[in-house]
């Protein structure tokens, strides 16, 4: 039992006076571009797939 509970006394003390956590302009930026990243990388997907679905449409449209 002892040894849980050094761990978590140490987890807090890590946690409190070791980690450096953002501060909220540094979050909300980080935040920013991951939003932006993630509408970008979805466009993307979007427009393959819409790219593929008219290559496909056309292909098949051959052997009909």
């Amino acid at each position: 039992m002892n040894k849980i509970t050094n761990y978590f006394r140490e987890s807090y003390h890590e946690l409190v006076h070791k980690v450096s956590w953002p501060t909220w302009r540094e979050l909300q930026s980080s935040t920013m571009i991951v939003l932006i990243a993630t509408i970008i990388i979805t466009l993307m997907v979007w427009g393959m797939d819409s790219a593929s679905h008219l290559v496909l449409s056309q292909y098949y449209k051959l052997f009909q």
